[in-house]
């Protein structure tokens, strides 16, 4: 019998400064929509979800209105919430630590910004060891360049490793 591989869901950086920028978030209704639908699978799947927020003194202040998560996002009471200085969620936080205690062994990551807290959550999830399944669709940013960054992204992440699905083709189980 095949041994279940555990999952997570990793929502990087849905954070209200960043959809105040001067520059949109490119395709940020649906981004939104694809976020809320992997939110919504992996609760009906009973796999734990992280919220996880990035701080900085400039745009996401620790407790500042822009540091807040998007008003479309609902965490429920088992949702986790991780706080991060650092582009990838791995560095300077215990999310390695909260994630191997909780058996978990297969990542999926979706959220902001492409080529910076996205990319580098999927280069540390791999750097440790967990399979990285990115929502090619759930991905994004508030650069003029956005779609160039996600298409470019998308290739090279794939060429690293990790495994690219659309947000409605992922299953969690």
């Amino acid at each position: 019998m095949e041994k279940k591989i555990k999952t997570a869901l990793l929502v990087i950086d849905v954070q209200k400064g960043l959809f105040e920028k001067n520059t949109p978030i490119y395709h940020a209704d649906q981004l939104l929509e694809n976020i809320l639908l992997l939110v919504e699978k992996a609760h009906a799947a009973g796999v734990p979800v992280f919220y996880i927020q990035h701080c900085d003194e400039r745009d996401l202040a620790r407790n500042s209105r822009g540091w807040e998560l998007h008003a479309r996002l609902q965490p429920t009471r088992k949702d986790y919430h991780l706080f991060k200085e650092k582009s990838n969620s791995f560095e300077g936080t215990d999310l390695d630590a909260k994630l191997t205690s909780m058996g978990i062994r297969r990542l999926v990551i979706t959220g902001l910004v492409t080529h910076g807290c996205v990319k580098n959550g999927c280069l540390g999830g791999l750097a440790h060891g967990y399979s990285v399944t990115l929502a090619e669709d759930a991905h994004s940013s508030y650069s003029p360049k956005a779609a160039q960054f996600i298409q470019e992204w998308n290739a090279k992440l794939a060429a690293e490793g990790v495994i690219l699905k659309p947000a409605a083709e992922i299953v969690f189980k």
